[in-house]
């Protein structure tokens, strides 16, 4: 089920993402759900936008680490993850497939199991953990 949301002018600001815009939002205009929609007015892909849109979602919700709160938009509004998904879209989306897959890189599935281990990450996830930790942590 694909939701179509209403679109935004394409001057328009980003969307706040922090706490007291979630905390004071209504149904369907959640920061992540006006993230998507000011990155769709900027010309990123509907998908890749859905994607991101989750991925912002899932950082606040599952209370991911600090560091990766940040990659994923929330101390700048999203503004430099978008800059990323449109300047380099597949790299965008491996990255954001892995965060998600490991829930914030705390775990991953095994080869050929379907059971998700806490605190074990595939190769792919553990460069991505080490990029990030290089580029973001104080």
């Amino acid at each position: 089920m694909q939701i179509i949301l209403t679109p935004v002018a394409k001057t328009s600001p980003p969307p706040k993402l922090d706490l007291e815009s979630v905390l004071s939002c209504e149904y369907g205009h959640y920061p992540w759900d006006d993230w998507e929609r000011w990155a769709v007015a900027r010309g990123l892909n509907r998908d890749l936008a859905g994607q991101g849109r989750s991925l912002i979602r899932e950082a606040y919700q599952h209370g991911w680490d600090g560091y990766l709160k940040v990659h994923c938009g929330w101390r700048d509004d999203g503004q430099a993850l978008l800059a990323h998904a449109l300047r380099s879209p597949q790299a965008a989306r491996r990255q954001w497939d892995v965060l998600m897959r490991t829930d914030g890189l705390r775990g991953d599935y095994r080869s050929r199991s379907l059971d998700w281990t806490w605190g074990y990450l595939k190769a792919d996830a553990c460069r991505l953990l080490a990029t990030l930790q290089r580029t973001l942590k104080p």
